[in-house]
């Protein structure tokens, strides 16, 4: 009797991504920001450590902000950031909504 070993189940890697609730939030936001035509253009990206969302002010262009979600940094610098065009940390949080409080006072200086 001959037995052929096929090595073990493939492994699937844990991705971290925004549940409905998150991007909900997110797109609320950003929807606001496209009626006033401001933005254009979004990218979701769920990777192994951390969910992207990048705004774009056009396709073709580098984002003009990213919301990360990064559960590692959940106990030392929280578990959300928005990162700006230049790469700077604008903002850091345990709520998405704190972190998402600067670009809601854009949006009121955008539309006065």
């Amino acid at each position: 009797m001959n037995v052929q070993n096929f090595g073990s189940a493939p492994s699937y890697t844990e991705q971290v991504s925004y549940d409905r609730f998150e991007l909900g939030q997110i797109l609320s936001v950003y929807g606001r920001f496209v009626a006033a035509g401001e933005w254009r253009d979004y990218g979701i990206s769920a990777l192994r450590d951390r969910a992207v969302f990048c705004i774009f002010r056009r396709a073709a262009e580098n984002p003009l902000y990213r919301v990360e979600k990064i559960p590692a940094l959940r106990q030392r610098q929280q578990l959300y950031a928005l990162i700006g065009a230049e790469g700077q940390v604008l903002k850091r949080g345990s709520t998405l909504r704190s972190v998402l409080a600067p670009l809601e006072r854009k949006l009121i200086r955008t539309l006065d």
